[in-house]
């Protein structure tokens, strides 16, 4: 099978050294010769972290790296059989991209767009052919964290939900299927659902930041690394659970704006790790640090979950 996967992002690399690893031929489209070095430049450094981490030899690197076709040239994506875009995350752009590719591409070619929670019928509103177009959700880290959300249009077809189901467990991922495009798909809604009670309770000085961290990470994020949140209840009873959501339910945060716990980061240009402030402070070689150290708790917590499956 041959792959396309668009943008000079992060992401766009991860998922293409992730493709070339696993023997498929890749081709990474790009804008513009300008953005083709930043994309080599992106991957360069992923793979000298991978080599530092012990997670490939400096030969596989350089093999890897050699092997990675780049263009800027949009009629170079005609024989793909999967193009995965992952560029910007605007609508116009992504309308406007996905415009031009289904119509260069084949009939039989299958279009996926990585988006964190843009409406997937919106973006395939110009493409030609939308009963083979898709949402193909990554996560940060992509080469780490294997969950990946697939989100149906209202014309997505089944023979093409297939086939992005079986390439991403081809490259040891775990498909999700949302069978509606809603606003942030499953994951999202599930992850600001939480932020949104922590930051509630962080305003009103229930708790510190630390603390609220400190409970995901060795109580309720303990238990989530191996068991869904129903898996969680049955565990506890579902009577017991009832009754607590008959007291608790009602007192839960509910607001529908942004916090202003977050804004104020947010107007301060405090965005976290890319900027050396958010909710912690990572100036001072901080920022590396902490990719450093979530990239390994991230590689060993994959080893003892999947890898002994």
């Amino acid at each position: 099978m041959k792959i396309g996967i668009a943008g000079a992002g992060t992401m766009s690399a991860s998922m293409a050294l992730i493709f070339l690893e696993q023997g498929y031929d890749t081709i990474l489209h790009v804008r513009s010769e300008r953005s083709m070095d930043r994309a080599r430049g992106i991957i360069g450094v992923s793979l000298t972290a991978d080599v530092r981490m012990g997670r490939r030899t400096q030969e596989e690197a350089d093999t890897l790296l050699k092997q990675l076709r780049f263009t800027t040239e949009v009629r170079d994506l005609a024989d793909r059989d999967l193009v995965i875009e992952s560029i910007v995350e605007d609508l116009e752009t992504k309308q406007e991209y996905w415009e031009r590719v289904s119509y260069v591409v084949s009939d039989r070619c299958v279009l996926a767009t990585n988006t964190s929670g843009l409406s997937i019928n919106e973006i395939s509103a110009r493409v030609r052919g939308r009963n083979r177009f898709l949402g193909m959700h990554w996560f940060n880290p992509a080469h780490l964290i294997p969950l990946i959300e697939v989100i149906r249009c209202d014309q997505t077809d089944e023979h093409s939900t297939q086939l992005v189901f079986e390439v991403a467990r081809s490259i040891g991922k775990k498909p999700v299927l949302c069978r509606r495009d809603v606003p942030g798909f499953i994951a999202n809604r599930i992850q600001f659902a939480v932020l949104r009670e922590c930051m509630d309770m962080a305003e009103h000085g229930v708790a510190s930041i630390e603390d609220i961290d400190a409970v995901m990470k060795y109580g309720l994020g303990f238990r989530y690394a191996a068991f869904g949140p129903f898996e969680v209840a049955d565990f506890g009873g579902l009577d017991t659970f009832y009754h607590i959501s008959e007291y608790l339910n009602g007192d839960l945060c509910n607001t529908e704006q942004p916090q202003k716990l977050l804004a104020d980061h947010y107007k301060r240009n405090e965005y976290g790790v890319k900027t050396r402030r958010g909710f912690y402070d990572y100036s001072d070689g901080a920022d590396i640090r902490a990719v450093e150290r979530r990239d390994r708790l991230f590689s060993l917590l994959y080893q003892t979950l999947y890898e002994t499956e």
